[in-house]
């Protein structure tokens, strides 16, 4: 569909098509097979556009298909988003890295090694975090290899992430204003009748007061 990601529905598919085998035929075969009834709408009417066998190797329906549905305007928007990076004010770090990754996802076709992805993360963090970083590294983060300057930040963003959900599931005290309907309504007829009863009792006492006036 218009709204999916090209590269993963290419994924989705060819997992599929691995869990059949059949005997005596190749794999791409099955895939060239098939591939046209995971399509729908302009997809499909892009895959039948080919007349005949124009396209006789899977490797040919892949590369027509993700130049349809992933053209290079797409790769220089995406990369341009990755090396823009950087973390809002508002986000922890592990929020931050999962960000981070899912732009990376978006555009598989970056051609950022890993080295330069950890170059490009670790700028975009805000001062804060990088301290945190450097710190946890007895120094500046990046004088340490790729391996263990990734090691650290799994760390930290590990860390990150189970006092967020411990932050979460902390029980909170509940004062009257945080109670809930129910019980507010509860209080607060407990408090009319005390009220009430208040009352009632200023009033059985006035007969007398008004003899002994």
């Amino acid at each position: 569909m218009p709204n999916e990601d090209p590269y993963a529905h290419l994924t989705t598919y060819i997992e599929i098509c691995n869990t059949m085998k059949i005997v005596n035929v190749p794999e791409d075969a099955v895939r060239l097979s098939l591939f046209s009834f995971s399509l729908a709408g302009e997809a499909k009417r892009l895959l039948h556009s080919f007349k005949g066998n124009s396209l006789k190797t899977w490797e040919e329906v892949v590369e027509t298909f993700l130049k349809k549905y992933f053209p290079e305007s797409k790769t220089v928007e995406g990369k341009a988003a990755i090396s823009s990076f950087h973390q809002f004010p508002d986000e922890s770090f592990s929020e931050a890295l999962e960000r981070f990754r899912s732009l990376l996802r978006k555009t598989p076709t970056h051609g950022f090694f890993e080295p330069i992805q950890l170059n490009i993360f670790i700028d975009g963090l805000k001062p804060q975090s990088k301290q945190l970083l450097d710190a946890s590294a007895g120094g500046k983060i990046k004088l340490k290899t790729p391996e263990e300057a990734m090691e650290l930040v799994e760390h930290m963003a590990a860390s990150d992430h189970a006092i967020l959900h411990d932050r979460t599931h902390v029980p909170m005290k509940r004062s009257l204003l945080e109670l809930s309907s129910q019980d507010a309504l509860l209080a607060q007829n407990k408090l009319l009748a005390k009220q009430l009863e208040s009352l009632t009792e200023t009033l059985s006492k006035l007969p007398t007061q008004l003899q002994e006036t």
